[in-house]
């Protein structure tokens, strides 16, 4: 079995960027001439993915009008989240409603997605199926992270993802999921977070750990950092 579409995150405000974000939405920030959304897609692609879906609600006009100038290889869809931003699992959810796929491979453009992580997420994928299971997160141990001021989100033993102990592991932005994993969720506004924590309960919830340098645009101080490598 094989993912088809991805999902990539891109309605948020971006404040911890401001003042960058206050008249561009964030993952149209350049690093080194290139977006962070051009640097995902074109993860995605050489993952052979054809379909990718957009959420979008702050500023959404410029992502439209950046797709629509690209003309990536990919099939792109937008999603508005209409009048009230969703939060990333309503957002997610939301995006469900514009593809008939039960699997999806899902980014936060704010971490970049260079090239080298197209072996890990292929060896997350077949992890995924072989498995059968709902969710897993790209995974960093947090001695990885550019970001030295970024805490562990998580504890990871056989690839079975917890929050007990001293949580080393930090969540990449990348994840596989499966819509099932909704079934008691509407359209609202609502963290991915609560459904991890539910997956975490039932011991359900998995990681597949990443051994990249870990670059994530967490807020103006990172960037400017970036910017200098």
């Amino acid at each position: 079995m094989k993912i088809n579409t991805a999902f990539i995150l891109c309605a948020g405000f971006g404040k911890r960027l401001n003042p960058l974000t206050l008249d561009l939405p964030k993952p149209l920030i350049k690093l080194k001439d290139i977006t962070l959304l051009e640097t995902c897609i074109n993860l995605v692609e050489s993952l052979g993915i054809t379909k990718i879906i957009i959420n979008s609600y702050y500023l959404k006009s410029q992502i439209s009008n950046f797709i629509e100038n690209k003309k990536f290889k990919s099939e792109v869809t937008i999603v508005d989240e209409g009048k009230k931003i969703l939060d990333t699992g309503g957002g997610i959810l939301n995006m469900y409603n514009h593809t008939k796929e039960e699997n999806v491979l899902i980014f936060n453009p704010d971490t970049i997605w260079k090239k080298n992580y197209e072996e890990e997420i292929l060896g997350m994928e077949k992890l995924y199926f072989s498995k059968n299971i709902k969710n897993i997160l790209l995974l960093v141990n947090k001695k990885l992270s550019f970001d030295k001021n970024l805490n562990g989100d998580f504890n990871l033993n056989n690839n079975l993802v917890s929050k007990k102990n001293d949580k080393k592991y930090i969540y990449t932005g990348c994840q596989i999921l499966n819509k099932k994993v909704f079934d008691n969720y509407k359209v609202t506004n609502f963290s991915i977070t609560q459904v991890w924590n539910s997956l975490i309960e039932k011991n359900e919830l998995y990681g597949f750990k990443s051994t990249n340098d870990f670059q994530h645009l967490t807020d103006l101080k990172t960037f400017k950092k970036l910017q200098d490598l």
